[in-house]
């Protein structure tokens, strides 16, 4: 069964999360003084990325429904650019992203894995 166009999106994503997390970490080591809010950012996104991948290949297992995994892992997606956007933008040229949105993607993530939870207990059409 080829992956649709959707998972493959999804999964290129959050592979780019663990780079950027990677980025991230080597970006704060060599910045002392904005290097806290960068190593945070990096490390939400290096946990996050390898949660998206399994919670799409767990789709596509059929051990959580596919629609739902994916909203799951794409809601994770953009909570992570929210949250680690701003807290690198703070870092890096100190400005916020916009009002609100590290504490908007950090509800984002909260939701995100919510919905992973709940994913493997909700009844799936077809079955």
């Amino acid at each position: 069964m080829t992956p649709s166009l959707a998972d493959r999106l999804l999964l290129a994503l959050g592979a780019s999360a663990g780079l950027l997390g990677v980025v991230g970490s080597a970006a704060a080591a060599h910045r002392p003084t904005e290097g806290d809010s960068l190593r945070i950012a990096a490390q939400f996104l290096l946990f996050h990325a390898p949660a998206i991948l399994a919670i799409v290949g767990l789709g596509r297992a059929g051990l959580m429904g596919p629609l739902v995994a994916r909203a799951a892992a794409a809601i994770l997606l953009l909570g992570l650019a929210l949250f680690c956007g701003d807290l690198a933008l703070r870092a890096l040229a100190q400005v916020p992203l916009f009002p609100k949105a590290a504490p908007s993607g950090g509800i984002l993530l909260m939701l995100g894995w919510l919905l992973a939870a709940l994913a493997p207990l909700l009844p799936r059409r077809g079955r």
